[in-house]
């Protein structure tokens, strides 16, 4: 089940990085830059539906330049933590801006 969740949401990553085609967005000089960027947040994505600790639908994961903007809830400071630790594992990850709120 756990397996089948991941690879779900890799395809539906996938999918949303396709259909977004190779265009330079966001300010960004190279269409290398947007799809490094791209990656990365399918890489943490995907990180996080394969983690235990970490609500995957209720954190947004945005990359620009090679850092990861996280924002959304978790239910405790350790979610916050472990979701922030992951971005941070994630290759070519340049910094990670932690905007996640803590639900009492």
């Amino acid at each position: 089940m756990k397996y089948a969740r991941a690879i779900a949401f890799a395809a539906l990553a996938g999918i949303t990085i396709i259909g977004s085609g190779c265009a330079v967005g966001r300010g960004q000089e190279t269409t290398g830059a947007y799809v490094d960027d791209a990656a990365i947040t399918t890489t943490v994505k995907a990180k996080y539906v394969s983690d235990m600790t970490v609500a995957a639908t209720s954190i947004s994961v945005e990359t620009l330049n090679g850092v990861v903007q996280l924002s959304g809830f978790a239910k405790s400071n350790n979610e916050k933590i472990q979701a922030e630790n992951i971005a941070r594992g994630v290759k070519n990850v340049k910094g990670v801006r932690n905007d996640i709120v803590v639900r009492p």
